[in-house]
């Protein structure tokens, strides 16, 4: 079942002895559009600390009752790796968190295997994106020998927001054609599945599905996701709401329009 990561965030994470948190933001890979990381504000309970969660602890998930449980107690989540918000996210946290937690950092890999979801592409970008925390500490000018300015992140530089990313433009081979409305994420191995591009800009109150295997970069600073079809080929794909159900007849119509 697919389910749109806007109506997972504000959820409670439910630890097997109690509330761990709500859950703020989720982090994608931009290399494998998976999710990485769901990050949870734990509130009141610990006050001050917002944790990371790996979606390999997800035991089950109910939108409708406003949870996601996870196997874990809270007391193991109060001894994990703090993760400083005035900080960027580095890779070196990030093996921290998979070590004490035991998890797999390959956990769901290759999980779109062959076929449609074979062709899975990372996306690219000019200048990399500020990590989720401690945006204007990450980035640090330097000069190189030829006095040029450029630019790094201190943080892991494949992960992103879905905060960040939703509302970034959409842009056809031949101009503009919407934005980012949502992501659709397969909860099995929580792979991004589709992409929602809202086209209300240019077309009232279209809504279209896309597969991120068709974006060919991401202009982090401009915010913009360019992908490799045009307009007319947007306007003219099979329309979705968010009332609407992704089943398999409407999975065949959409991969057999895109070819």
């Amino acid at each position: 079942m697919l389910n749109a990561l806007s109506s997972l965030r504000g959820l409670n994470l439910q630890a097997t002895d109690g509330v761990l948190g709500t859950i703020s933001d989720f982090l994608l890979d931009d290399a494998t559009w998976k999710v990485r990381w769901m990050v949870v504000d734990t509130g009141g309970w610990l006050i001050g600390r917002t944790i990371l969660i790996h979606p390999s602890a997800v035991t089950s998930a109910d939108a409708e009752a406003g949870a996601i449980s996870v196997a874990l107690t809270k007391a193991q989540v109060e001894e994990s790796p703090d993760v400083a918000t005035d900080r960027p996210i580095s890779q070196q946290l990030q093996n921290a968190i998979y070590g004490y937690y035991g998890w797999d950092p390959l956990w769901g890999e290759g999980m779109f295997g062959g076929g449609m979801y074979g062709a899975m592409a990372a996306i690219t970008s000019p200048v990399s994106a500020p990590a989720l925390f401690g945006a204007a500490a990450a980035l640090e000018a330097e000069h190189d020998a030829g006095g040029e300015q450029s630019h790094r992140v201190a943080g892991d530089p494949h992960l992103r927001s879905f905060k960040e990313v939703k509302g970034y433009h959409v842009e056809a081979t031949d101009g503009e054609i919407g934005h980012v409305a949502d992501l659709l994420v397969d909860m099995t191995g929580w792979h991004v599945r589709y992409i929602v591009v809202d086209r209300s800009n240019w077309w009232f109150g279209q809504q279209v599905l896309i597969s991120p295997a068709i974006v060919k970069d991401v202009d982090w600073p401009r915010r913009r996701v360019g992908i490799d079809i045009d307009r007319e080929r947007v306007k003219s794909s099979p329309p979705w709401s968010a009332k609407q159900m992704v089943d398999g007849d409407y999975e065949r119509l959409l991969h057999a329009y895109y070819a």
